[in-house]
């Protein structure tokens, strides 16, 4: 497998490493990453990755498919709620495995293999739809996925594996037919730009003012956010995606949930800069039950944002103060950034190394925008 456009982060080098440990041989040129699986052999994924990334159970049903075993530990990752793992379980045994669980590990075995089967998500889960396509493209028969996530991420994953010859349709709906295969073939694909990132650079606009041009986005991927960035009085071109602001923004009333709706990833990049908008502004969390734990780092900034449940109100005051902070997630540690963009004085964030789980190289970017951005010596700053 050959990916063109593959980022420098730590979740890429993450999973490169767990694909090393199975067996498979990975090779990083620039922005190119050559994998050969033709040897991999291992079926457990070490516990110090699963607890470091949280994505990396969906290779559970990869396992199952190709090795029919495998076995993980609880999954880590970002501080944003509970996030069970049940549907992902709930979907493997759909597909025929038996999973036992036993001192924080599972365990999953599909004997002779898997068998396709139909399968309802009661909730459109990103994690648990990859699950189920990753373990259905290699399980005997036709597997259809009913209420599945349709998030531009799961797309590409599709079109991804129809390139290696698995038999996929149903791309953008909340049903997927899959087609078992016995085998993939060598494929190439190019990564296609992070819609989050793109909003994250956005938001820094909404923050700060200025403009920005962005290159390799699909601006129909973001449509709720750029409605919302200009209800908020930004100006817009969705071409070749531009972006300007020229006034503290107007606020706003955001619901979070499933794509296509606004996508809980930028809620509290969305935050950070309402928090300076000429007004009351309100956000209401639907997905993830604990992700307003940026909101008190805000506060320390002077920005003035009351809790309750899975709401916040956000009163907009005319400019933030810079100060030091603490990153708790990667969506909030960039949050965090763009709110210092606009922030009188320097702000120090603490815990940074969450941002290099999903952005290559903030502070390179930023400064290409006319920001003062650099990473300190100690590695969490």
């Amino acid at each position: 497998t050959v990916l063109l456009n593959v980022p420098d982060i730590e979740d890429t080098r993450c999973m490169t490493d767990i694909l090393r440990e199975l067996g498979c041989d990975c090779k990083r040129e620039g922005i190119r990453l050559v994998i050969d699986a033709s040897k991999a052999a291992g079926t457990e994924v070490p516990e110090k990755y699963v607890k470091a990334m949280r994505s990396s159970i969906i290779l559970l049903g990869a396992l199952l498919g190709r090795m029919k075993e495998g076995q993980c530990s609880l999954p880590g990752g970002c501080l944003i709620g509970a996030r069970p793992v049940d549907l992902h379980l709930m979907v493997l045994r759909g597909l025929g495995a038996e999973i036992t669980e036993k001192e924080g590990k599972f365990r999953a075995d599909a004997g002779q293999g898997l068998s396709g089967s139909e399968l309802y998500l009661p909730y459109p889960s990103v994690g648990a739809t990859e699950q189920a396509i990753l373990a259905a493209v290699l399980a005997d028969g036709v597997t259809v996925i009913h209420g599945a996530a349709r998030e531009p991420e799961i797309c590409e994953l599709c079109f991804f594996l129809n390139g290696m010859g698995a038999v996929i349709c149903g791309m953008g709906t909340d049903h997927l037919m899959i087609q078992g295969v016995k085998k993939f073939h060598d494929s190439l694909w190019k990564v296609a730009g992070d819609r989050i990132a793109a909003g994250t650079y956005c938001s820094g606009v909404m923050m700060a003012g200025g403009s920005i041009s962005l290159k390799e986005v699909i601006p129909e991927q973001l449509e709720e956010p750029l409605i919302l960035f200009q209800r908020a009085g930004a100006v817009v071109k969705r071409e070749r995606l531009f972006i300007c602001m020229k006034d503290r923004p107007d606020p706003l009333k955001i619901s979070t949930g499933p794509y296509p709706g606004f996508p809980t990833d930028m809620q509290s990049l969305f935050m950070a800069f309402l928090s300076i908008a000429k007004g009351e502004s309100c956000i209401t969390e639907n997905v993830f039950e604990d992700r307003f734990g940026t909101a008190a780092e805000l506060v320390k900034m002077g920005a003035d944002i009351t809790c309750q449940g899975k709401t916040a109100v956000i009163k907009g005051v005319p400019l933030l103060a810079g100060t030091k902070v603490r990153a708790l997630d990667l969506r909030g540690a960039a949050a965090l950034v763009m709110a210092a963009l606009g922030a009188e004085g320097s702000t120090i964030i603490e815990d940074c190394y969450h941002i290099k789980r999903g952005y290559e190289d903030i502070c390179r970017d930023l400064r290409a925008l006319g920001g003062r951005a650099d990473w300190m010596e100690s590695d969490t700053g």
